[in-house]
């Protein structure tokens, strides 16, 4: 759903307006978590199977894991420096979670889109959390499910106006070839779902 450009524009302004490597306008005083800050991100917390669905994987995305990106971050991770590899017609359930008190959400959108001020829809349905252009706050958590029925390159990107457009997305593709799910942080390897 898109909401009328004025309020783009607004929090285009509000929020965006920045250089590279410096903290958003709003963000000087967006509470940054310190809770992981030395705590190193693993692959394994963050993806598994379902043993008692087939073709069904577990992903964890976290928002504000730590202070990189200036909390603006899923897992630890922004600008695509993680990325979630799902073979084609699998069932994705997704936890997310919120660590900031400043608003934040997960939506999985085409990759070409990540740098707009605005997310529109989900690329798949049910591939949000709710109200992703409000997004959500606290560590209560929240649950999405969804199919990944279409191959191709993905991002999780955070719903919230202007969030996404400074780095706060992770890949996500969908696999023609793999058979397994995995996740890779960074340069390493992927790691495969058990």
């Amino acid at each position: 759903m898109h909401r009328p450009f004025s309020i783009a524009l607004f929090l285009a302004f509000s929020i965006c307006a920045h250089a590279e490597g410096t903290p958003p306008a709003d963000h000087g005083s967006h509470p940054v978590p310190t809770v992981n800050k030395a705590v190193d991100p693993k692959e394994d917390q963050f993806i598994s199977l379902d043993p008692s669905n087939p073709k069904t994987v577990k992903v964890v995305i976290i928002a504000s894991y730590n202070a990189a990106n200036y909390g603006m971050n899923f897992n630890g991770f922004a600008k695509g420096g993680a990325k979630y590899v799902i073979p084609l017609g699998w069932n994705v359930v997704v936890n997310f979670t919120n660590n900031s008190p400043v608003p934040h959400s997960a939506i999985v959108v085409e990759r070409t889109t990540v740098k707009k001020i605005q997310m529109g829809d989900p690329y798949f349905k049910g591939a949000s959390s709710p109200s992703p252009l409000r997004g959500t706050t606290g560590k209560a958590g929240v649950e999405f499910r969804f199919i990944a029925e279409e191959a191709g390159e993905y991002a999780i990107a955070c719903g919230f106006p202007a969030h996404s457009a400074n780095g706060h997305w992770i890949g996500f593709e969908v696999s023609a070839t793999d058979e397994k799910p995995s996740l890779r942080f960074g340069a390493g390897a992927p790691f495969l779902a058990k």
